[in-house]
């Protein structure tokens, strides 16, 4: 029960009004795109500076006023008493005054989606923040526009309540809003595989375990092609998945080096049973990259190799006869090893875990669900599953072990304060 409490109060802290997070600090922080953001005080001013790459992009400051975002109780006799509903300082954005665009006073939209990264890593706890655009920025109403049409932010939802405030969207920043098709400095580097969604048209699966009807699912990455990339301040590294490169087959390559090393190790083996030759390892990465419902991936820290994982399409898989109500057609599973025992550990696999879910929702927006099976004494896994906003679904039998599905859902996942 003592456990089941810490839970509950940790997802109540998730939705409360929060101050600045005092531990997250914007400084030498790297965007997606390799550039370094800091976001620090004026030491003479209130107001905020974002550098970028060593320039001054934008200012902010913090108003003296407050804001609420009240949504279901407009219309209702609550509307101008919802106090359960947060209100937070308002922020106002502004040009920069000291760099060498100063006398264009504008500010690009990569530079505004990541002066967005730099206020929600500060203020990760509020679920919006309210902020106005200076009439001072000379493309405020092309950046006002770019923030409303990606999904980036929201006015207020009362008809007669002022429109001047932005209240940008933690769910939406985290979904990727404003990037895919804007800029090229988001989590999913620039490549085909990661242009848009692919389309919907039926395939079929048949194999001795499988037999389903699913979406027919996109061509592979290109071997070594960067999926996923994102600094994260609490490690102050760079976390990548990176695509399975096998080499070209006169030799070995680093994936593959490190992954038949890894199998080779009792505490991996333990888990995968997958001990055995580097060309067993071999065969068995080419089979996985052969599925089309597969995705093998090769996790890094800083460039350097540390785990191993499988993502996986549902529909197709065999878990899915073990689903209550079926998998959904965009649905994804995870099988995760970390190989380098220098990075285990609760910070960071903590952090690489909802970084794998973050992934998957990113990957395809109509991915509404990540689930989980390791088996039902893996209480380890578990809690990490758990500190990563999933439940336990339901507990079955495989016909070789005894299984617990975690599930966690796109609106759970982005709507609490995990990343």
């Amino acid at each position: 029960m003592a456990r089941a409490v810490q839970r509950l109060l940790a997802i109540q802290n998730a939705l409360t009004d929060h101050p600045v997070s005092h531990d997250q600090k914007v400084d030498k922080f790297i965007l997606p795109d390799g550039a370094v953001m800091t976001a620090k005080a004026d030491s003479v001013s209130p107001t905020n500076l974002v550098h970028i790459d060593g320039l001054v992009v934008c200012e902010y400051r913090l108003l003296d006023q407050t804001a609420q975002l009240v949504i279901s109780a407009v219309g209702t006799q609550f509307e101008n008493t919802a106090s359960h509903v947060p209100s937070f300082q308002v922020i106002e954005i502004l040009p920069s005054s000291s760099s060498p665009q100063a006398s264009r006073n504008d500010i690009s939209v990569k530079d505004m989606w990541a002066t967005v990264y730099a206020l929600f890593t500060l203020y990760h706890n509020q679920e919006t923040i309210p902020v106005v655009l200076s009439q001072t920025i000379n493309n405020s109403e092309d950046l006002r526009s770019y923030l409303l049409r990606s999904g980036l932010g929201r006015t207020a939802h009362a008809p007669t309540a002022s429109k001047k405030e932005i209240y940008l969207q933690r769910a939406t920043f985290w979904q990727g809003a404003g990037t895919r098709g804007y800029h090229t400095r988001g989590w999913l580097p620039p490549s085909s595989f990661s242009i848009a969604p692919f389309p919907y048209i039926q395939s079929f699966t048949r194999t001795p375990t499988v037999i389903a009807a699913h979406p027919l699912r996109p061509p592979k990455p290109k071997p070594g092609e960067t999926l996923f990339r994102r600094f994260c301040p609490s490690i102050g590294e760079t976390l990548e998945f990176t695509y399975f490169d096998l080499g070209d087959g006169s030799g070995n390559s680093e994936h593959l080096d490190s992954f038949h090393r890894w199998h080779n190790q009792e505490r991996v083996n333990k888990a995968w049973g997958e001990r055995g030759s580097l060309e067993k390892h071999r065969a068995y990465i080419t089979e996985v990259a052969n599925d089309p419902a597969v995705l093998p991936v090769i996790m890094s820290w800083n460039g350097e190799p540390m785990g191993y994982a499988e993502i996986t399409y549902l529909k197709e898989n065999h878990v899915a006869p073990y689903i209550s109500g079926g998998a959904g057609a965009w649905d994804r599973s995870l099988h995760v090893l970390v190989g380098e025992d220098k990075f285990r550990g609760a910070e960071r696999t903590t952090t690489w875990h909802r970084a794998l879910i973050h992934y998957c929702f990113l990957a395809d927006s109509r991915t509404e669900n990540v689930m989980g099976e390791p088996k039902a004494d893996n209480a380890s896994i578990i809690k990490v599953e758990f500190d990563s906003a999933m439940h336990i679904a339901t507990i079955f039998d495989f016909p070789y072990k005894r299984s617990v599905l975690a599930c966690v859902p796109r609106e759970r996942f982005f709507r609490l304060d995990v990343l």
